[in-house]
């Protein structure tokens, strides 16, 4: 399937279909994703059907003793070749992220080397899965008893995915729950099917036995069906906190991992390299066209800084090119459809009628947003209070140091800040202040390592993605007791 999925000739539409009770399937229903750099219809997803959600519980409970019996060096070879197929069809799988959603061809491969590391990494993880022997015997009434804990598979784990990473977003969320012993339901975001299949394809490509995996394409009836499914003992999703929240209401008792976006704030301090500064929130600020929940969205510059700094970020982001997502050396292409890039426009001419200056972009053709910067918008302007998930980034003045942990503190997300100093005192102040889950100094809040621990607090969600935090999710802890059957000591 991997082949058929990726072997389409240039200019044609990709059939995508469903892999659902261990067959894929592509007659039935189906929805035309349109590109939205190229505005023509670029792939064709068979979608579900009323019940199929239901199919596909009933499948994954029942097949989730054969992807548990596995051994977890068998699980380790599969996601290891895995990863060598994800660079062995990187530039076919980069091609149809950028006809998909605009994305530009070199951050899909930049892409697909992380789809790579992270099944690695699962790979990895999935050899040190084990448990613990519990000092019981410190205790009276443990004296005499043995205690041992393994961790063993949840069973069924259901990955609803989001279109702005579709792919390495994906390898985490299935590559842990693989590596764990789970047999998982997909989800693809309706914005990326034909990528999310050929990142399934892949693991299957890979040997992992097809009671390990199910695909659907459908919008959020489909999510919210297996949400609620009793078959699903684990669910992870990516997405808005208000969709998160929705998730959690028709998941009811279930384990969740909930990672739910930000408006990130990066903070300049007056000791800073100010030019190197800029030329990393310029490339970090827009990236993907900044649709990332950690995208460069707020920086705060120490006011003796500010104008300079403005100048400079202003000067960058004037250098990076824009246009077509199949060319290399496009920097900025697409966001994923006109009505997001209208929104974050909209949003950018509020903020000018308060006062504000967009010193660079402020344009868009189709849904393509020129790179914007507003400076000095007002406090509570959308662009500052409200996830953009767009090519725009602000810059805001700043007078005291910890005013402006306040500042960045006062918003209902918290998922990463980036922190430009040199000063120890100011960096371990702000790892201790800011309310977020991780803190990058020296670089902006966009950067990411794959095997680290990755989540928010507040309204950017909770639980931790890196392959090792999300194993422990979706495993159980199981206790064996030994009763009189040590002769530690006497009691």
């Amino acid at each position: 399937m991997l082949d058929a999925i990726l072997d389409t000739a240039p200019g044609s539409v990709v059939s995508v279909p469903a892999l659902l009770g261990g067959k894929w399937i592509g007659d039935g229903p189906s929805a035309e994703r349109i590109g939205p750099y190229t505005r023509t219809v670029v792939s064709r997803a068979r979608v579900a059907e009323p019940g199929d959600a239901r199919q596909a519980a009933e499948y994954a409970k029942a097949s989730a003793r054969t992807v548990a019996r596995l051994a977890p060096a068998t699980r380790a070879t599969i996601l290891q070749r895995a990863a060598e197929l994800a660079i062995a069809h990187r530039e076919a799988i980069a091609r149809l992220v950028a006809l998909e959603l605009g994305k530009p061809l070199k951050d899909g491969r930049g892409e697909l080397d992380r789809v790579a590391d992270t099944f690695a990494v699962c790979a990895a993880e999935a050899r040190q899965i084990g448990g613990d022997v519990l000092p019981v015997a410190g205790w009276a009434r443990g004296v005499g008893n043995t205690a041992l804990t393994y961790r063993a598979p949840a069973g069924v784990a259901l990955a609803i995915t989001p279109f702005n990473a579709p792919a390495n977003l994906l390898a985490h969320k299935l590559g842990a729950s693989f590596a764990a012993g789970n047999s998982t339901i997909v989800k693809a975001p309706p914005q990326a099917p034909a990528v999310s299949a050929a990142i399934v394809a892949v693991l299957l490509a890979a040997g992992a036995p097809v009671e390990s995996v199910q695909l659907l394409h459908g919008g959020g009836d489909v999510g919210a069906a297996l949400c609620a499914a009793p078959e699903v003992a684990v669910i992870s999703f990516t997405g808005s906190a208000e969709t998160g929240a929705a998730v959690a209401r028709a998941a009811g008792a279930k384990r969740l991992v909930l990672e739910l976006g930000g408006n990130a704030a990066t903070i300049v301090c007056d000791d800073a390299d100010l030019a190197a500064a800029a030329r990393v929130c310029a490339r970090t600020g827009y990236t993907n066209s900044g649709q990332s929940c950690i995208s460069v969205q707020r920086i705060y510059v120490a006011r003796a800084c500010f104008e300079r700094f403005v100048d400079l970020l202003s000067t960058e982001v004037a250098t990076l090119r824009v246009g077509d997502p199949l060319d290399p050396r496009t920097d900025v292409g697409s966001m994923v459809d006109e009505q997001a890039a209208e929104r974050v426009l909209s949003w950018a001419t509020e903020a000018a009628g308060g006062g504000a200056r967009i010193t660079v972009g402020g344009s868009r053709d189709g849904a393509t947003l020129t790179p914007t910067v507003v400076a000095d918008p007002p406090a509570d302007a959308s662009v500052v209070t409200q996830e953009v998930f767009g090519a725009l980034v602000t810059v805001l003045p700043f007078d005291d140091f910890d005013e402006v942990l306040r500042t960045c503190n006062n918003s209902r997300f918290g998922l990463q800040a980036g922190l430009f100093t040199g000063d120890i005192g100011r960096i371990l102040t702000a790892w201790r202040e800011l309310e977020v889950g991780g803190l990058i100094v020296n670089g902006s809040s966009n950067f990411r390592l794959d095997h680290i621990p990755f989540g928010g607090v507040k309204d950017s969600g909770f639980g931790r993605e890196s392959p090792r935090h999300m194993i422990e999710d979706y495993t159980v802890v199981k206790t064996l007791m030994l009763r009189d059957l040590s002769i530690w000591g006497e009691n």
